[in-house]
């Protein structure tokens, strides 16, 4: 998950707050579709919910992630797990393909990712992934930026997310010697299991951690409110405004 500095991973919290996931990574997990025997890399594998269901088809599946908390969740699953940068990867030539869900936009230098992936993958090796895209919680980011701006903080250096657009993606992926596949914008307004504070704890403590801690509550209800109108339905359930961005690529060469 995050590789941020500003933004701590609990399992217990995670399970709570980002339960809806790993279940709606199914499609995805689908475009992967991996095959008994191969050998496949599971980047930001968080508690390993995805992880598990690429072995149960029969791949060999190393999963890692930079939240030791995750992957002490992940290893409990009984998977071979390893603490990892997704920015630094030093795997060389051994994986037939690599998969990741709801990760990649923590990483934000994104070509050291692709050139990771392209380094551990093997000649004609897949990447397949779904992250965040331009506009993911773009409301949220607006709100989150208000509250801060009052409190005279630059929310800007602080946004740990990099929410490319498609044709971006698609350009770097290209560069580092990709051919793909497919790839697509999906607006998923996702309705959350909590309400909109634990979520905003879970997902954006980078933001809220630039508040001294004792005005941080007033700072969350204050975002809360400001989200309210646009984000709560009328039978009380909070949705959140993601956009996600889904691509399969081949390594060429």
């Amino acid at each position: 998950m995050a590789e941020s500095s500003k933004q701590h991973w609990s399992a217990e919290r995670y399970a709570t707050a980002g339960g809806f996931v790993p279940v709606l990574g199914a499609p995805v997990l689908e475009l992967l579709d991996p095959r008994p025997g191969e050998r496949i890399l599971d980047l930001g594998c968080g508690d390993g919910a995805l992880s598990e269901k690429i072995a149960a088809a029969g791949a060999k599946v190393v999963a890692v992630d930079a939240a030791p908390d995750l992957l002490a969740a992940a290893r409990a699953r009984g998977l071979d797990v390893r603490l990892a940068d997704g920015q630094n990867l030093t795997f060389n030539t051994e994986f037939d393909a690599v998969f990741s869900n709801a990760a990649l936009h923590w990483m934000r230098d994104a070509d050291a990712v692709i050139a990771g992936v392209k380094r551990a993958l093997k000649p004609g090796g897949r990447f397949v992934a779904e992250m965040g895209s331009h506009g993911n919680i773009a409301s949220v980011i607006v709100a989150l930026t208000a509250v801060l701006a009052r409190r005279g903080i630059d929310a800007a250096p602080l946004n740990p997310f990099y929410f490319p657009t498609a044709e971006a993606h698609r350009a770097r992926l290209e560069a580092a010697g990709f051919a793909v596949d497919e790839i697509g914008i999906i607006p998923r307004p996702t309705v959350l299991a909590t309400d909109i504070e634990p979520w905003l704890d879970a997902f954006c403590e980078a933001f809220l951690a630039a508040v001294p801690e004792a005005d941080r509550v007033r700072a969350r209800g204050e975002t809360a409110d400001l989200l309210r109108p646009v984000l709560m339905a009328e039978d009380g359930r909070w949705i959140a405004d993601y956009v996600r961005l889904r691509f399969r690529a081949r390594l060429t060469g």
